[in-house]
């Protein structure tokens, strides 16, 4: 070989090497939440965002920390299924392992008693707990940096008027090197805030209540935000959808076809209070959670100010995605549709029809009409798939929805047809699942 063709060969693997660092630093590098938003520029003058809603103000620092713990959903990550509020143990599967939420009730041994309002500070703010120990962001401390002091502090008030509960997690189970806390801090370098949030002069300051909510406390983006390579929310692509505990989160983007752009504004509060939206279908997995135990306590002038952020946020879409099917199926029931296992026909006729109807509309509930509804209206079925799964028991919150669990009934081919077949038969565009794909998600929600 001569030495131009050695030279030609190192050029083209320097430029190689090039390429692909350059692809991973863009997909590591952190971009803002409110990066869309643009420069603060003028000193904002309105009314502060944080805290409380007015309906609060005169209210006590618990009942003010009560609403801000359920607005910023503690109870669902650290309960366990049976287990008592906020003690903790509730898995969290992860690509690395799986890991525990801990107990915050204020018992001195197992959960947050001997912590003080600046240990608390300092976990929601910088993701270091009480021993100095990093914490894993499954704690979305990346958002919770956004939080007003004071209201760290109420939500601290509120957590220690509760019951103490002696509890202890399950030890954390995830690969070398993932198990290395020291890395975290790392992470919290890239992506963590490093100040509080800061409102906008040029919004409205019921944007500006809104994108506290969105940002800080609800934190929206870690379900309805991809990931990038370092597990990090990607906010190029923010709120666009993706898939979460196994769950897909939906683009909440503007996009009339893959977001909520053709949504009124009555349908999304709607949506948001009570889980439900006639046309869009109803709240399952995470999602009928954060509504239940979160934004159904949200004022109406809360849910309005989300509303009028979520308006705000740059649209994000697939070209090639059909717009959602609106209008009920027609076709008389027969043995099969086009492409679908004729399995799936039969599974529906005999578990499924009595209560969504056979043209998608039921007669029972609101809540199990499939027509227009956004879980069928999306070609992967991941969420047709885990309600057949994991049912649906929702009777409080937002509203009341039962839905039997069928996972220990049908086998993953079989649960597999049903959702390819209620996609063809109610959606815009037939899904292809396979028992394979069914078994990931049976996993994805395991723990």
């Amino acid at each position: 070989m001569t030495r131009f063709h050695k030279g030609r060969i190192v050029w083209a693997v320097f430029a190689v090497l090039l390429v692909m660092g350059c692809v991973l630093l863009w997909n590591v590098f952190p971009t803002p939440a409110l990066g869309f938003a643009g420069e603060h520029g003028a000193i904002y003058r309105g009314p502060s965002p944080t805290g409380a809603p007015p309906e609060l103000a005169s209210a006590d620092m618990v009942t003010r920390g009560a609403y801000l713990t359920k607005a910023a959903d503690c109870a669902v990550c650290h309960t366990a299924p049976g287990g008592q509020p906020f003690a903790g143990g509730l898995a969290f599967p992860t690509p690395f392992g799986v890991l525990y939420s801990p107990n915050i009730t204020p018992d001195r041994q197992t959960g947050i008693g001997t912590w003080s309002d600046a240990d608390l500070l300092h976990a929601l703010h910088d993701g270091v707990g009480k021993d100095g120990q990093r914490l894993y962001p499954a704690l979305p401390y990346e958002a919770y940096a956004l939080l007003a002091d004071d209201d760290v502090r109420a939500i601290r008030a509120y957590l220690f008027s509760l019951p103490a509960v002696h509890a202890s997690p399950p030890p954390n189970r995830l690969a070398f090197p993932f198990n290395q806390r020291w890395l975290m801090g790392i992470w919290a370098v890239m992506y963590k805030p490093a100040e509080r949030f800061r409102p906008y002069a040029d919004r409205s300051p019921e944007w500006n209540r809104g994108a506290y909510l969105a940002e800080a406390l609800a934190h929206c983006g870690d379900c309805h935000t991809p990931r990038n390579l370092a597990q990090a929310p990607d906010n190029r692509a923010k709120f666009s959808g993706a898939v979460t505990e196994g769950w897909r989160a939906f683009d909440i983007t503007p996009d009339r076809d893959a977001g909520v752009g053709a949504w009124s504004d009555a349908e999304l509060a709607q949506y948001l209070q009570a889980g439900h939206a006639a046309g869009h279908g109803s709240a399952g997995g995470p999602m009928a959670e954060a509504v239940d135990n979160s934004f159904a306590g949200f004022t109406p002038a809360d849910i309005r100010a989300l509303v009028v952020y979520l308006r705000s946020v740059p649209a994000r879409g697939d070209p090639g995605r059909p717009a959602p099917r609106t209008a009920p199926a027609t076709e008389f029931p027969r043995e099969a549709l086009t492409g679908t296992d004729a399995r799936g026909r039969r599974i529906f006729a005999g578990a499924c029809a009595s209560c969504h109807g056979w043209g998608g509309v039921s007669l029972i509930t609101d809540f199990a009409t499939l027509t227009g509804d956004r879980a069928v209206n999306d070609p992967s079925a991941t969420n047709v798939a885990q309600m057949v799964l994991a049912g649906s028991d929702r009777r409080t919150g937002g509203g009341a929805a039962m839905m039997p669990a069928f996972g220990r009934a049908y086998s993953d081919s079989e649960i597999a047809a049903v959702a390819n077949y209620v996609t063809a038969r109610f959606g815009s565009a037939p899904s292809h699942l396979t028992a394979k794909d069914v078994a990931r998600l049976r996993r994805a929600t395991a723990g």
